[in-house]
């Protein structure tokens, strides 16, 4: 399995999860920069916790207008 790590300005938590992944669970991870445009052909998407673009109000909806967040929402609504 390959699984994609999407990276915000503010995520934190992501290289926990990275470190679970490959060196726990031993799976291949990308790191997914919030301005790719390509998911890389991966099998699972990890959105991890923090505040893509800081600690303030909508940083969320700031986020979702990333490019790498079109590509997720199109992962997602083929099934992914």
């Amino acid at each position: 399995m390959k699984f994609g790590v999407v990276i915000f300005p503010g995520s934190n938590c992501d290289e926990d999860i990275i470190y679970v992944l490959e060196k726990v669970m031993g799976q291949q991870v990308v790191r997914l920069w919030h301005k790719d445009h390509d998911l890389q052909g991966v099998d699972f998407v990890v959105l991890p916790g923090g505040f893509s673009f800081g600690d303030y109000l909508r940083s969320g909806a700031i986020a979702r207008f990333s490019p790498i967040m079109q590509e997720v929402i199109q992962f997602a609504a083929k099934g992914g």
